[in-house]
């Protein structure tokens, strides 16, 4: 691959050695991928409603420049110039090629980012706890046994992708971000809740931050009193943009003894790491990073969504799972690209998704088939399309509940009429009843299909 350090300016080096790409550096950059002015600039008018950020590690290593702009790695973290609507993209390209105030740009980037419904499944309004009568933001409580915790300081990632369904946590928008750093108050939530078993660290990457702020978020989880938390997840794509941060960081090694402190207390520690092609798994870095981790106790298991142009196909898929498992990793979901962002650009239909899972899940032994999908994250739950039937005389989509947020729902297996052209639940129709078993009226759960859980909070 062709050292792109030689095209464009070196950037800010950042602690650890760590050198992060931003906005700044977009242009340059994707002069190397041989896109005409024209084009640049639409890319640039994408960037500034949806985010960018890479690292040089993404850049020089995984990203083959000989193959861009269709290398899949770079239009796993490159903005495509047709990824919003074209008006909008026009729109956007002559406020800058015409040198508009930097106030119209950002007034022009919200209202498109508004239509983009940046808090999908009405997590601003249905998810969110509170605590003694008040709010309790930065928490997220969806499923009785879960708790997602999105401390502040862990609110970036090593390197954004293009379908990200979290983009909105790393726009200019601050009405939109998710994020706490009042630990108190959480540890109070969880002790006033005994049913929740788990608690998943999420972000943006919890692994942006370095081993001593990670510990002030970590360490209090263990304390006496929190005996129900079962287990700690962090969701992150740090094996995938930043290896070295388990490797040679100079913070790898006390990161993995909190590792093994979480181990040691009697919990299960679950990384939840973020594969979305076999590139990422292949340096001898994302292997001792994942040995190193897994040497602490911990268990890696993987995930990441179908996304048109970077992983739909069968193929890809088998040898990800192949290789995760014998990197000792456990697959563990395929996920449908949730409504939000850029989803037209990068959603397949459930047909499609659906074969493409069956397809690849037939190319592997069984320690694979730990895998689950393709599931929608949606507002009732996880659904997952589990087959295609006919099932008396009618053409139907086998769906069932792996999570839901009625506890009753879970297992519970129902259908749908087949449409060829269906890329979300919200595409369908109940088939065999008059209603999905999830599908709620106005008495039953207030303001669930109100048009404040699919806007932000102001």
């Amino acid at each position: 691959m062709t050292d792109i350090q030689q095209v464009i300016p070196q950037a800010r080096p950042g602690g650890r050695g760590f050198r992060a790409y931003s906005a700044k550096h977009l242009d340059m950059l994707v002069q190397r991928a041989g896109l005409s002015p024209g084009e640049r600039l639409a890319v640039r008018a994408v960037a500034t409603v949806l985010p960018f950020r890479t690292n040089a590690y993404v850049v020089e290593h995984l990203i083959d420049w000989d193959a861009a702009p269709d290398d899949p790695i770079y239009r796993l973290v490159f903005p495509q110039p047709d990824m919003l609507p074209a008006a909008d993209v026009q729109r956007l390209a002559g406020l800058i090629d015409g040198g508009a105030p930097e106030s119209a740009l950002r007034a022009a980037a919200h209202e498109i980012r508004m239509r983009l419904n940046p808090h999908p499944a009405g997590q601003l309004l249905l998810n969110a706890p509170t605590l003694h009568g008040r709010p309790l933001p930065g928490l997220q409580h969806k499923y009785p046994e879960t708790v997602l915790f999105f401390p502040r300081q862990g609110q970036t990632c090593h390197a954004y992708c293009t379908y990200c369904f979290r983009w909105a946590q790393f726009v200019d928008e601050p009405d939109l971000k998710m994020a706490t750093a009042d630990l108190g108050r959480v540890i109070d939530y969880l002790r006033q809740h005994r049913e929740v078993t788990s608690v998943l660290i999420t972000g943006g990457d919890p692994m942006i931050m370095g081993a001593t702020v990670l510990r002030r978020y970590i360490e209090p989880l263990l304390e006496p009193g929190l005996e129900h938390i079962e287990s700690v997840r962090i969701g992150s794509k740090s094996l995938a943009y930043w290896p070295q941060r388990f490797v040679s960081d100079p913070d790898a090694d006390e990161t993995l003894r909190l590792f093994e402190q979480v181990v040691d207390s009697g919990r299960s520690l679950a990384f939840m790491a973020h594969f979305s092609h076999p590139r990422e798994l292949e340096s001898a870095l994302a292997a001792e990073a994942s040995r190193r981790i897994r040497a602490t106790g911990a268990v890696i298991r993987t995930q990441a969504p179908l996304i048109r142009t970077i992983n739909d196909d069968p193929a890809i898929w088998a040898s990800m799972w192949r290789t995760q498992v014998r990197m000792g990793m456990v697959p563990y979901y395929m996920f449908v690209e949730r409504d939000t962002g850029p989803q037209d650009y990068f959603a397949v239909p459930l047909v499609t998704a659906h074969g493409i899972f069956r397809d690849a899940y037939r190319q592997v032994a069984g320690l694979c088939r730990t895998v689950r999908g393709p599931s929608m994250s949606s507002t009732p739950g996880k659904v997952c399309v589990d087959g295609i039937a006919d099932v008396a005389g009618q053409r139907v989509f086998v769906l069932r509940m792996i999570q839901a947020r009625d506890p009753d729902l879970v297992g519970q297996p129902f259908f749908a009429h087949y449409d060829p052209d269906a890329t979300w639940l919200t595409d369908l129709r109940p088939a065999f009843a008059s209603r999905f078993p999830f599908e709620t009226t106005a008495e039953d759960l207030p303001g669930l299909w109100s048009p404040e859980v699919f806007e932000p909070a102001s």
